[in-house]
Parts: structure tokens; C-alpha cells; sequence
């Protein structure tokens, strides 16, 4: 669970503070705060736990084609930016028709990885971000690029499941139930080619919009 609280500058170098919460037999809890010419600009709360058996039920995947099919149809939007590692196929009818706002992607991470599970589940959190603000804007009729438009994530939440591969298309189903006060809340669920739910996301971020 990550907190946005300042705007960071990249091309200055950031402090990782990093407290030892708890150290259990099943879990394990770190706190990270990030600093920046000398103030906290994120901080996260991040839990381990070893594995375990237990009661196990999860989320159907929505029914969608296959990212092949779409590109070959070319009934998507494929979204290859030039230096960008992720690539979207932006799906163009809703899966999750009774949200207020929803939209359906594939994503992965271009090129092949190491078979380093660790690098994936670090890839796959860094790609959750994307998508899930921009959502809340579908009901409203406001472009993402628009120059009157302030939005900006306030706070990130990510529960991983199951390991994955990041450079293989994983389907991410998003919707968001609310906004209001100049806020957007939005839910993610992320699954495999063969449909195992592998993350699920929360976000609210800052909408600010003059003409709302």
C-alpha cells in the first residue's frame, strides 16, 4: 500500500528509509518511506508472507479475445510507445458493463525476461499503475491529455496472488465505482492467459477538473 505525498524530481537521487515492523513465523512487515532534498515525497506499507495451504476461490476472468486475434481483426488499439518497455491492447467494448466506468486491456512487458520471479512480480507492480485513474475519466468525457485536466495518484494499493510473467499478455480488467470531491477511485483485476487471477489492484487519485 503506497502514499503519493509529493511530486518527486527525477533527476535528483532518493533516500530509501526502510523500518523493520515485524519479523512473524508466517509474515513479515517492512515500512519505506521516500526523501527527497530532505522531506517524504512516498511511503508504503509492504507485506511478505511464506507460502501456505489454504481455502482458494477467485474472480472469473471476463470473456475476451485472445490478444492475437484482436491484433490480427485489428479490432483494438495497440499502443506501442518508442522507448516505453509496456505495450496495451485496449480492448474496444466494456467488460464490466455494470460499473459506472470500466475498460478491459491486455498488457506485457516487450522483449523477453530472465526467468527470475522476483524481477516479474517487480515489473508487474510498476505496469498495475497504469490505466486505473484514467478509467474514472470515461463516464466524463475528459481526455487524459487534456491541459485543464490535474490528475495524479494519491494513493496505490497491490495484492499479488500468484507469480506470472510480465513479458507474456496478461489481461487487466478495471473499473471504477466512484468519484466525487475532485477524486476518482478505481479497481483492477489482473489474469493470466489461462485465467488465474494473479493481482488485484486500488487506486485513488486526484482529479481536478474546472469545468466539473
Amino acid at each position: 500500500h503506497g502514499y503519493f505525498l509529493r511530486p518527486g524530481d527525477p533527476h535528483r537521487p532518493v533516500v530509501y528509509q526502510v523500518d523493520n515492523v515485524r519479523d512473524g513465523r508466517g509474515f513479515t512487515t517492512r515500512r519505506v518511506t521516500a526523501i527527497q532534498k530532505g522531506r517524504p515525497i512516498f511511503f508504503c506499507s509492504a507485506s511478505f508472507q511464506l507460502r501456505e495451504p489454504g481455502f482458494t476461490h477467485q474472480l472469473t476472468m471476463p470473456d475476451v479475445p485472445s490478444p492475437e486475434s484482436l491484433i490480427e481483426e485489428g479490432n483494438v488499439k495497440h499502443e506501442r510507445f518508442p522507448g516505453h518497455p509496456i505495450e496495451f491492447l485496449h480492448l474496444d467494448h466494456n467488460p464490466t458493463p455494470a460499473a459506472p466506468a470500466g475498460r478491459g486491456l491486455w498488457f506485457r512487458i516487450k522483449g523477453e525476461l530472465p526467468s527470475d520471479p522476483a524481477l516479474h512480480r517487480h515489473l508487474l507492480s510498476y505496469s498495475s499503475d497504469f490505466n486505473l485513474l484514467t478509467t474514472g475519466l470515461i463516464p466524463h468525457g475528459v481526455e487524459f491529455r487534456d491541459p485543464e485536466l490535474r490528475i495524479a495518484s494519491l494513493d496505490h494499493a497491490l495484492w499479488l496472488h500468484e507469480d506470472t510473467r510480465i513479458d507474456e499478455w496478461l489481461f487487466y480488467s478495471i473499473d471504477s465505482p466512484w468519484a466525487g470531491s475532485a477524486r476518482g477511485l478505481a479497481r483492477g483485476s489482473i489474469f493470466d492467459r489461462h485465467g488465474r487471477l494473479v493481482a488485484s489492484t486500488a487506486q485513488e487519485g486526484l482529479t481536478r477538473y474546472p469545468q466539473a
